[in-house]
């Protein structure tokens, strides 16, 4: 647990990689920009999010691909992808590709769960197989099994002139271990921990035994704990939206102050029949950053974040923000770059 005595160990930042439906081409290179900058900083992470239907990102894999040949050092996850929309088979093939080309950097974050908006996909993405698709957590123990190199085929061998594994080809021994859940209520904290994976915990959950979003953050993450064979020394990556203003312009404190008011309102109660609970964004100069963190129970059970980055701002703001967290945040919470 990071204290002012304890350092924060791991630095990371999550983008959505938004883009214009005119002309997506920019807004993809913009965000491989921003993950460069990130590597530069000395960010140990760069997340992305996974947007379908949306003009976000909705192959992060690709663009992790090109991101793992841009950078060095930088460690390259997805935070997260939806399971209902992937086969876990052709996943594991796609994430063991990419592991293999960044050289073991890929940490891919994952969910369960029908797709979102199920009804109104379901025909598009799975017109004859609707009804026999598992979206449960059956759906993320395959991905898990053909990860960690388990056998998906009884035979194996030579036909022809051509060679046949029984496992998923490439095999990329470390990635098993760089697995994450994304995780916001009991029951996936529980389930993530029990199978050795590690988990993702951001600015969303449930509202199951409090109102506090702290300590919802905080009781998921020692459930977890709780269950992992690892006990205390399981990763958690926690995941809130906080943005330094300490070189920000007057135009862009004025911008981040909009942005922060717009979104408070959602955040002081739980929402729809989910009872979704949303942190509030954290907004100020790394010294009050800082002191804010260093009081939120879910911020001291870790020392590993992924900051994630507003969804609507420009270049401009995402390097000032990158920044001030690289060279004025960082530091307050312990961190030093690795590289």
């Amino acid at each position: 647990m990071p204290t002012e005595s304890q350092p924060l160990r791991h630095l990371g930042f999550l983008t959505i990689g938004s883009f214009d439906e005119a002309d997506p081409g920019a807004g993809h290179e913009t965000t491989l920009q921003i993950i460069e900058l990130g590597e530069q900083l000395g960010f140990d992470s760069a997340w992305v999010r996974h947007r379908h239907l949306q003009f976000g990102i909705s192959s992060p894999v690709a663009v992790l691909a090109a991101a793992s040949q841009r950078t060095r050092h930088i460690q390259l996850g997805t935070a997260v992808t939806p399971l209902g929309w992937e086969n876990p088979l052709r996943l594991a093939e796609d994430l063991a590709t990419v592991d293999v080309l960044s050289g073991g950097r890929l940490n891919p974050g994952i969910s369960v769960g029908a797709p979102r908006a199920h009804d109104d996909v379901t025909a598009a993405l799975y017109p004859d197989s609707a009804e026999h698709e598992d979206f449960s957590y059956q759906r993320l123990a395959r991905l898990l099994a053909h990860v960690r190199g388990e056998a998906v085929t009884g035979w194996s061998g030579t036909e022809g002139f051509e060679e046949f594994s029984d496992r998923v080809q490439p095999h990329s021994p470390g990635l098993a271990s760089r697995l994450w859940y994304g995780g916001g209520r009991l029951g996936s904290a529980r389930w993530a921990g029990e199978h050795g994976m590690n988990l993702l915990t951001s600015s969303v959950v449930k509202a199951e035994e409090s109102e506090d979003f702290a300590e919802i953050q905080r009781s998921l993450i020692r459930t977890f704990r709780a269950h992992h064979p690892d006990g205390e020394r399981a990763r958690v990556s926690q995941g809130l939206v906080v943005i330094p203003t300490d070189s920000a312009t007057p135009r862009q404190r004025a911008k981040y102050t909009a942005y922060v008011e717009r979104r408070t309102p959602r955040t002081t109660a739980p929402q729809g029949p989910a009872r979704l609970l949303f942190a509030r964004d954290l907004l100020g100069t790394s010294e009050q950053l800082a002191e804010q963190l260093h009081a939120h129970a879910g911020f001291r059970e870790v020392d590993e974040v992924a900051f994630a980055l507003p969804f609507t701002f420009d270049h401009d703001d995402y390097a000032q923000i990158l920044t001030d967290i690289a060279t004025e945040l960082g530091p307050r919470l312990g961190w030093k770059p690795a590289h």
